[in-house]
């Protein structure tokens, strides 16, 4: 392995990637990552860190740097239907040091992970794009793409080349971003869509009348959805809509962005969510991308590992992106170890059986949770009687939220302990 530039090129540098990268670098592995975005940069995320999630970015060494911007903690959770909402409190973590999640935007998130990888000595290649890959483990060969900007206007590129031992998919199952405020999401004419296809959407807002601390869900016709006070005060809105529901409310407007027609449909759908909308300002333009395609992606290709959304997808409503993309990362770590040197082909062979059947193991169950709910949220008649039941007994509100996983420590799926300081 040592004939190589580097031991392992992780493509993407979200959480799931450049939390690779941090233990990897830990153990011992030289390690490259190749993202494509500038930061800092946005991302459709609904933002929330689980008590789970908290734990595993302590064990990053980013504890301190996170408290100094995470939001205070999220101690009550809503649903919101269109007339309806309905609060409880949120069910408290019994094991670990948090006992409440937080929330924290993208931008700040990913940069302040990316960052501690540069400190531990990974190397970044940013921005870039990852254009193919070819050979075998512990021979392939990364082909990438580097763009620059040169006296502020003109954008420069250069190609490069990276022998590597191992690739790690970080990128996301989502293969290209959509332009909110192009004509590409008028519903079902993008060439191989469907109406049933779930496009997600997030905004951030400044002035929102949305309490701090407390966490709703917005069930919609056609969707669902959250929001949730973020880092400096910022309200982020999340959803995600059914393509042919988009398409209908983008005819109500035809020289309207993609991006305003979901916002209409949003405060026109949810009362509580128009509530705390009322007088905020809209920081940026909506940002979009999909379609969702939930479920188990990792592939067993012998020297190519998957993580995050790579690896395993699970429907946004129940918050459980950011944890499963920093337990993949860490799952991975741990199975590879801290030999690359030892590591031929029947040994990854049998790590890629191991890993695949770890992930299953370990995401299986909030994948199903996550999928129920979100058909619950989206069928319209059920959610009413739900919000009913909600509001007549808080606590079963509670309960919902403690099957989502919200109490969850991580401490039964732990693979990986806290990384020695540096």
């Amino acid at each position: 392995m040592n004939r190589c530039d580097t031991d392992v090129l992780v493509i993407g540098a979200g959480p799931a990637g450049a939390s690779l990268a941090i233990r990897l670098a830990h153990a011992g592995w030289r390690v490259a990552v190749i993202e494509q975005a500038r930061y800092p940069r946005q991302k459709v995320c609904g933002e929330c860190l689980s008590p789970a999630s908290l734990l595993r970015l302590d064990e990053l060494g980013i504890a301190d740097r996170l408290r100094e911007h995470a939001s205070p903690e999220i101690r009550r959770v809503a649903w919101m239907t269109r007339k309806q909402t309905a609060i409880a409190d949120m069910p408290a973590c019994r094991s670990g040091p948090y006992p409440y999640g937080r929330a924290i935007g993208r931008d700040l998130l990913d940069a302040l992970l990316l960052e501690r990888a540069r400190e531990l000595g990974v190397r970044i290649i940013q921005p870039a794009r990852a254009r193919r890959v070819c050979g075998m483990p512990g021979e392939f060969v990364c082909e990438y793409r580097c763009r620059s900007v040169a006296d502020g206007q003109r954008l420069l590129a250069s190609e490069g080349r990276l022998a590597v031992s191992i690739v790690v998919d970080a990128h996301g199952s989502w293969e290209r971003e959509l332009a909110a405020d192009t004509r590409a999401q008028q519903g079902s004419s993008v060439p191989g869509a469907r109406g049933a296809d779930l496009v997600a959407f997030k905004a951030t807002f400044s002035g929102a009348a949305l309490p701090r601390g407390l966490l709703p869900v917005l069930s919609l016709p056609g969707g669902y959805g959250g929001m949730v006070v973020s880092d400096r005060g910022r309200t982020t809105v999340a959803c995600c809509i059914r393509r042919d529901v988009l398409h209908e409310w983008r005819l109500r407007a035809p020289q309207s962005s993609a991006g305003a027609a979901v916002e209409e449909f949003l405060r026109s759908s949810c009362r509580g969510l128009a509530k705390a909308l009322s007088g905020a300002r809209r920081e940026e333009p909506w940002h979009s991308i999909g379609p969702l395609r939930p479920g188990f992606h990792a592939r067993n290709a012998l020297g190519v590992f998957s993580v995050g959304n790579a690896a395993a997808e699970a429907h946004p409503l129940i918050g459980e992106g950011i944890c499963m993309a920093l337990e993949s990362a860490a799952l991975l770590a741990t199975l590879l170890g801290s030999r690359p040197s030892q590591l031929d082909e029947r040994a990854l062979a049998g790590l890629h059986e191991a890993y695949i059947r770890a992930a299953h193991a370990a995401f299986a169950r909030r994948l199903w949770f996550a999928h129920a709910y979100s058909r619950l949220a989206m069928h319209q008649p059920i959610a009413a009687v739900i919000a009913l039941l909600f509001r007549s007994w808080p606590q079963t509100l509670t309960f919902a939220a403690h099957l989502a996983g919200k109490a969850r420590s991580g401490a039964t799926s732990r693979v990986a302990g806290a990384l020695p300081a540096s």
